[in-house]
């Protein structure tokens, strides 16, 4: 299943919620993003798939920190189960500054993780 499909099921879900989809390899576009983000008002929360940046970037963490310091929770998912991976992809630098992390729930984790925000919201 796609990520554009994965969206169209949770918009349908969320029936008139606005989600935002961005998906970029580029660390500093991620990064910036997040910098944007922590200055919107009517933000209820943002949903990470870092991938391996999760494991090795000071500075998306940095990123998501402020946006959580900016009352904006922030939810890391991963689609596989990391701790079962190799010995690299097991240190998650995210997690301890996330709202809360989804570890190998598949595709349902970004469900999950906007249910989680939906209800933060209410």
């Amino acid at each position: 299943m796609s990520m554009e499909q994965v969206l169209l099921d949770i918009q349908r879900q969320w029936f008139g919620t606005h989600f935002e989809y961005l998906q970029s390899n580029h660390e500093g576009v991620l990064i910036d993003r997040l910098q944007e983000a922590a200055t919107e008002t009517d933000l209820s929360g943002i949903v990470i798939n870092a991938g391996g940046y999760a494991h090795t970037s000071v500075a998306l963490r940095d990123a998501v920190e402020y946006v959580m310091q900016q009352n904006i929770p922030v939810v890391d998912v991963h689609i596989s189960d990391i701790r079962s991976r190799e010995v690299f992809r097991q240190p998650e630098l995210l997690t301890d500054v996330c709202a809360l992390t989804i570890i190998g729930h598949g595709i349902n984790g970004y469900k999950e993780a906007v249910d989680y925000i939906v209800h933060l919201d209410r």
